[in-house]
């Protein structure tokens, strides 16, 4: 259902409204929090492409979101790089992690599988610690000035959204191709019963190994837009935390939809945001907890999933009608 949904009239409509959405935001909140929406859709996007088409679930792709924002600012701050050389780095970074986690913990399965990605990503949050003097320790690495890409000033606000506007729906768009392909859709029998994948001839370790890979080097990506976006990159980037977030947001919207994780990072992070300005701020978590297990509860497949369901109800009663 979702694959069709991809390739319909109305997945190209839910795209347009989503990019207009996209467009228009910076001109309706706070130009950083939009940067902070679209890296954050970016990132559960590539997550989903891990545990919506693959049925691998991840507790660690905070080590390729905040490793790689960790390179780029570094990089940026400390050695002057330009910001498409910090970028290439950072996201050589990303995937050279993801193949070496990738290739540990896919011999595992289910929670060992989830326990040996915390382990790793845990494993980078110590060693960032203890490098204080390179990754400035709780103090983060802070950069003064974003640099230019292809001669454009990148110190604006909303000129830098932009272009994180553009590398995002670029990264969407190749998840889409991607669990389009026929590589994507090994990927879904592998999802759907591994065993016949196997009995099949597929080697099965090799396609999740390249979709880890993909998965995390994607993290990576808009790791760096966030980080570099918000001038800052610290131990938050890479603890445990953000990578429990990444898992809500894709439950929020939806797993395996593509869309429904754009929707959840968008609705989580909205949240988060004002939920924090009002009087109740400090009490933040335990409001966007509350309203997590309320979202689960109410709707299990996620919004999106929600709909899509809703929409093939009504499509089979308008037939059984019809008939």
């Amino acid at each position: 259902m979702t694959l069709a949904l991809l390739g319909s009239r109305r997945g190209t409509a839910a795209a347009i409204i989503l990019a207009v959405i996209g467009l228009v935001l910076p001109w309706f909140v706070y130009p950083v929090l939009a940067i902070d929406i679209v890296a954050y859709a970016l990132f559960a996007v590539a997550f989903d492409l891990l545990l919506g088409f693959t049925g691998l679930l991840s507790f660690g792709h905070a080590l390729f979101w905040g490793g790689a924002g960790y390179v780029a600012t570094i990089l940026i701050a400390k050695a002057g790089a330009p910001f498409a050389v910090a970028v290439v780095a950072a996201l050589a970074y990303a995937a050279l992690s993801a193949l070496v986690v990738g290739a540990i913990a896919i011999r595992r399965q289910g929670i060992y599988f989830a326990m040996i990605t915390l382990a790793l990503a845990q494993l980078q949050y110590f060693v960032a610690f203890q490098l204080g003097n390179l990754t400035g320790g709780e103090n983060g690495v802070q950069v003064s000035s974003r640099g230019t890409l292809f001669g454009v000033a990148l110190d604006n606000d909303k000129v830098f959204y932009y272009a994180v506007l553009v590398v995002a729906a670029l990264g969407v768009w190749f998840v889409v191709r991607v669990v389009r392909s026929p590589f994507g859709a090994v990927l879904g029998a592998m999802r759907d019963n591994e065993q016949r994948a196997v009995a099949l001839g597929f080697r099965v370790d090799r396609y999740k190994l390249v979709a880890f890979v993909l998965s995390g080097t994607l993290a990576g990506l808009a790791g760096v837009l966030f980080a570099v976006g918000n001038r800052l990159s610290g131990l938050d980037g890479v603890d445990w935390h953000t990578s429990g977030k990444v898992v809500i947001m894709t439950i929020l919207g939806g797993i395996g939809t593509v869309f429904g994780p754009l929707v959840g990072a968008g609705v989580y992070e909205s949240l988060d945001y004002f939920v924090s300005k009002t009087p109740i701020g400090d009490k933040t978590n335990i409001v966007m907890g509350t309203i997590f297990a309320v979202c689960v509860l109410l709707f299990r497949r996620g919004i999106v999933g929600e709909l899509l369901a809703l929409r093939t109800k009504r499509s089979s009663t308008g037939s059984e009608r019809a008939s």
